[in-house]
């Protein structure tokens, strides 16, 4: 009992002294509260907090890690001096280069997905190509990469972005620091740029050949582009010399006019138009200046043998594959999640987290695109064409490829869909109305409806994209006209005005010279014939019996 009562007086004495020293330290704490809003608050890591940080040891790792809880630690981080130990520096820069090796990774598998693109071009040409032209249709699609390739590497990649430095998501890219100017209006208009020839001196660079690898495999789709109009008579040695030259003069010089810091990037910071020519992932560059070209060479190496009547009306020359055909409008569908969220060129960082966005924007399209020339042909014609079908998808893609990264779903769908009735508008135009005999429909896939994305842009745009806070060295987002500034359709129309005037034009009058002094066109017997024996050797179907239909012949193959 006694010591019940010593207990309770004890614990009164503590509650007293509780109760005096709560005001002082109330006031202690309101003081130290004043002071750290007085000073500047500590932000991130110490010194001191990193040397204390542990990792798991060597014992426990060996036991296994099944829930990942222990795999990438501390101990994981590179020091720059293991006898000192780690320290703050070590892990700021592990943080940084983490962040552009995300980026590097990204941009190289888009890279990947793109160059597989090729696969899906060939599969597509050749399909819609006759059986007994197989061979040589595919061994376009496989040479051009080649021929396009080492022409870029010598000098079309220099031209393209050899002064288009400052690109951080890939760590600045500052090797590329040499463009060719033109002072006027008081401004400087970047017309080329003269740093990366064969990829050699300072631009022997890790981030450089990240840039490269991607640019080219850009550069690629539009030299492929051309094969498919130009198929069925275009002679393999003019194929050769006309893809060196798109990949090593025309494709880069409007490459650096939209993407290498040339003069119609500037458009906006020169001239207040909009955030000057946007084309996010090429629906201009790419597609616009293949299809282009595709006109030009499809113009001068004129049409198939039997393609048109002496009324000039057309005739319907069939492809002998279909399913090859939609296979692979499959395979291009898949490789665009390359093309477009791949041109954000980083996932980290920028808005490049915008990816996703960018990425059902592109399939939406694709889709809609499909729709819309179904539909299209469907009541026109009264069935829905599997060509066609195929075309539309390949139309949305290409329509949605330049406002993919600054238009919303609803935007994207329209596009798409406007698109495939695009193409089916065009394919008639040029066949009807023009005479040219595209034979899978490669100019108003990319020509027509590349040049429709682009001005786009200037129309759907809808002000959100937020790259950094800027684009072109404009600060804010890039908006169209629908969404309030009229200035960036103006900039998308001098684009299409460029494509049309200077590249269409340049690329017309280099191939009439490979026409007057290689010649484009193989010799009638080797077109009645086809190309495959005479111009490659060796048939793309050996066994098979191949009639070309309306012209009374047919070619008895194999045993």
């Amino acid at each position: 009992m006694r010591k019940d009562r010593r207990s309770l007086a004890a614990a009164l004495a503590v509650l007293a002294l509780l109760v005096v020293a709560a005001p002082a330290r109330a006031a202690d704490e309101a003081a130290a509260g004043a002071a750290a809003a007085a000073e500047p608050p500590a932000v991130g890591l110490t010194a001191a907090d990193v040397k204390g940080i542990t990792a798991p040891s060597s014992d426990d790792l060996a036991k296994g890690d099944p829930g990942g809880t222990l795999t990438g630690s501390a101990a994981d981080i590179v020091m720059a001096d293991p006898k000192a130990g780690l320290t703050l520096a070590d892990v700021v820069n592990q943080v940084g280069q983490n962040r552009i090796a995300v980026n590097f990774v990204w941009t190289l598998v888009a890279g990947f997905l793109v160059m597989f693109m090729q696969a899906g071009f060939a599969l597509v040409e050749t399909g819609l190509c006759r059986a007994k032209n197989a061979n040589h249709t595919m061994m376009m699609n496989f040479m051009v990469y080649g021929f396009g390739l080492f022409a870029y590497w010598v000098m079309g990649f220099a031209i393209q972005q050899g002064g288009s430095a400052g690109i951080s998501n890939l760590g600045g890219m500052n090797p590329l620091n040499n463009e060719f100017k033109l002072s006027l209006f008081g401004k400087d208009w970047g017309l080329f740029g003269t740093k990366g020839f064969f990829l050699s001196g300072d631009t022997y660079d890790v981030g450089v050949m990240v840039l490269f690898l991607f640019q080219m495999v850009f550069m690629d789709t539009a030299t492929t582009i051309v094969t498919g109009a130009a198929a069925e008579r275009w002679k393999f040695a003019a194929f050769a010399i006309s893809t060196f030259f798109l990949g090593a003069i025309t494709y880069p010089l409007f490459g650096n006019w939209a993407w290498g810091g040339g003069w119609l990037s500037q458009l906006g910071a020169n001239f207040k138009l909009g955030h000057g020519y946007c084309d996010f992932a090429g629906s201009g560059v790419v597609h616009s200046v293949g299809g282009l070209t595709a006109l030009a060479v499809a113009m001068i190496i004129g049409a198939r043998i039997g393609k048109y009547n002496r009324d000039g009306s057309p005739n319907p020359i069939p492809g002998h594959d279909i399913t090859m055909v939609l296979l692979g409008c499959f395979i291009l569908a898949f490789g665009w999640f390359g093309f477009n969220p791949g041109s954000t060129l980083g996932a980290s960082g920028n808005g490049s987290l915008r990816i996703g966005s960018i990425a059902v924007n592109t399939m939406l399209a694709g889709c809609t695109g499909s729709f819309g020339a179904l539909l299209y042909m469907w009541m026109r014609f009264g069935k829905p064409d599997a060509s066609m079908s195929g075309n539309g998808l390949l139309a949305g893609l290409v329509a949605i490829t330049a406002p993919s990264g600054f238009v919303n779903t609803v935007g994207a769908a329209i596009i798409g869909f406007s698109a495939g009735v695009l193409v089916c508008l065009s394919v008639e135009f040029l066949e009807r109305v023009m005479k040219i005999d595209d034979p899978v429909g490669a100019t108003s896939v990319h020509g027509t409806c590349g040049l429709w994305g682009v001005l786009c842009v200037g129309l759907f745009a809808d002000g959100t994209s937020n790259y950094g806070g800027s684009w072109n060295g404009v600060d804010g987002s890039v908006t169209g006209l629908f969404y309030g500034d009229a200035g960036q359709f103006v900039a998308q129309l001098i684009g299409v005005c460029t494509l049309v005037g200077v590249i269409f034009t340049l690329s017309y009058v280099f191939n009439a010279f490979i026409d007057f002094f290689v010649g484009q066109r193989v010799s009638v017997d080797v077109e009645l014939e086809g190309l495959d024996l005479p111009e490659m050797g060796a048939l793309g179907y050996p066994e098979f019996q191949l009639v070309t239909p309306g012209l009374g012949r047919s070619i008895e193959i194999g045993g």
